[in-house]
């Protein structure tokens, strides 16, 4: 072989010692990752059907890439670490340079109290979770500003890796070069060796550059401003949206179980609707008056014999209700007491036994006159109240398993009725059909009434059941005629239908000789409208 002037050849094995460190470095670097939370193949399948049926997320993520890079990588990752139950993060050295900043931001919201709190509302649940990732969306991207400098400097530090990692490889084709040119003792003339040694400090410069860019991508992560701090607050953020919708979903009587069953855009369809209708502000108050009509039902005791099941006429003062025993209180009203009491007529605690299947339909007459739309003490509406009490009701009949009727009125030409048989599935959709459908107008007490008493009939001839249930609820007095008033007491004889009255800030309504109280069996004035207790006694004998 010949040799170039002034260089010394080398032997094949002494080179190759030299180059050992380089030889296969970059096949033995480790896996470097572009995902923080470990995840399954079901978890990223998980991701990707949430992801394809969310908008809010596609939206999210296409302004975030015009602005910055591997964004759809971090909200994958937020998204599994909210969602996955118990989440495990790579080590740094794991990732990939270029996702430190992902890395950083996640390692920030997992490591938070807040993200804890999170994570008791969002895990299993991938609704939830994207809601988390939305949530964060305007903290995401204040972090990812913040961290530009600190993405820059791991862009520099992947190419120096990849830089560093070239490097070995040609190390590792100069010694073949190298093998390929040795004589049968192993000698190598100097170009080749000469090769071999530039590949080795080559690589050593690359290495030593690699570290250093990495030491940098460090330190500027470590100085982002306020990354911890945003990410606490992020996390806070879309703990509380979370645990709102989820409450939201309660007091509308939505159950996980049909969440769960709902496509994702419709689940996301129902929370807006529920968020920005009609009823909206009021959630609360309508969670408030399930949940007491709830504990009222839970204690009704049972039917068995002489058990309590519900209201009958008769004159056992030890079994009359607290609402008839109110009457002796005020001076004016003990007179009916005393007629009720002598017709044997008063309202007492059934207690014979009967069997609640063959109760007839729960049918809740609403008034939706404008005066219905005035706010009481608290700021409560009118409208808002009688809703809340109806929705209650209709929670009594699935429990019993009786048909429900709301009959909104208001003029007499104004009425709308809403059927939920026992037998089907209300229906969140028709139920917030009922709870927002509003007419206005004047107040007409035959047109409601007259429809309900009709229903009732309907039923007794369809299924032979009788003893229905009719709550009037209205803030206002108005006439009924004679001839009207004696079908109305015919039919109730016959079908044996009970009427409860409820009186929302109408004194006049309320009062000894009004309409209203010569048509209902019981009759109460609800004055203060925060106060759901205030008709706690209906779900007791209804």
């Amino acid at each position: 072989m010949g040799e170039t002037p002034g260089r010394t050849p080398g032997r094949l094995d002494e080179l190759a010692s030299r180059a050992g460190k380089w030889l296969g470095r970059s096949a033995a670097a480790p896996e470097r990752h572009t995902a923080a939370v470990v995840a399954d193949r079901f978890d990223r399948i998980t991701w990707r059907d949430t992801y394809e049926q969310s908008a809010g997320l596609r939206d999210v993520a296409a302004e975030l890439n015009e602005r910055y890079r591997y964004t759809t990588d971090l909200l994958t990752d937020v998204f599994l670490a909210a969602y996955k139950v118990g989440p495990r993060l790579r080590e740094r050295a794991e990732m990939n340079p270029s996702r430190l900043v992902n890395h950083q931001v996640i390692t920030s919201l997992v490591e938070s109290l807040e993200f804890a709190e999170l994570r008791r509302e969002t895990a299993g649940d991938p609704y939830a979770a994207a809601m988390a990732v939305l949530a964060q969306a305007a903290a995401l991207r204040g972090m990812l500003e913040r961290s530009r400098s600190a993405q820059e400097r791991a862009e520099r530090a992947k190419q120096a890796q990849q830089d560093a990692e070239g490097a070995a490889d040609a190390v590792g084709e100069a010694l073949q070069q190298a093998a390929d040119e040795a004589d049968w003792s192993n000698g190598v003339g100097a170009p080749a060796a000469d090769a071999v040694q530039q590949a080795i400090e080559a690589a050593e410069t690359a290495d030593a550059a690699a570290r250093q860019a990495a030491q940098d991508a460090a330190q500027a992560l470590a100085a982002a401003p306020g990354i911890r701090a945003a990410a606490r607050n992020a996390a806070a953020k879309a703990a509380r949206a979370v645990r709102e919708e989820a409450a939201l979903m309660r007091a509308w009587g939505v159950g996980s179980g049909e969440l769960e069953r709902m496509p994702f855009d419709q689940r996301a369809r129902l929370a807006e609707r529920l968020r920005s209708g009609r009823l909206a502000r009021w959630a609360e108050l309508i969670g408030r008056f399930r949940q007491m009509a709830g504990g009222e039902r839970a204690r009704k005791v049972e039917n068995a014999t002489g058990e309590l099941v519900g209201v009958t006429l008769g004159d056992d003062l030890s079994r009359v209700i607290p609402s008839e025993l109110a009457n002796l209180g005020l001076p004016e009203l003990r007179a009916v007491f005393a007629a009720r009491y002598a017709a044997g007529e008063l309202m007492l605690y059934d207690s014979q036994g009967e069997q609640a299947t063959g109760q007839g339909a729960i049918i809740a007459c609403v008034d939706t006159s404008h005066s219905m739309y005035e706010a009481g003490p608290g700021g409560v509406t009118r409208e808002a109240w009688a809703k809340a009490c109806a929705l209650a009701l209709l929670d009594q009949a699935r429990h019993a398993g009786r048909d429900f009727v709301g009959v909104l009125f208001s003029s007499a030409d104004k009425i709308k009725v809403f059927r939920f048989p026992s037998g089907r599935p209300a229906g969140i959709a028709r139920i917030l059909d009922f709870a927002e459908t509003f007419l206005g107008g004047g107040t007409s007490y035959q047109a409601p009434l007259t429809a309900a008493r009709e229903l009732l009939e309907e039923e007794f001839n369809d299924t032979a059941r009788t003893r229905g249930d009719i709550v009037m609820i209205t803030d206002d007095e108005c006439g009924v005629t004679e001839e009207w008033m004696r079908g109305w007491n015919d039919a109730k004889h016959q079908l044996g239908f009970r009427v409860f009255g409820v009186a929302i800030g109408a004194p006049r309504a309320a009062e000894t000789g009004s309409v209203l109280e010569a048509l209902c069996d019981n009759l109460r004035s609800i004055e203060d409208l925060t106060d759901v207790h205030a008709a706690a006694d209906l779900f007791r004998v209804i």
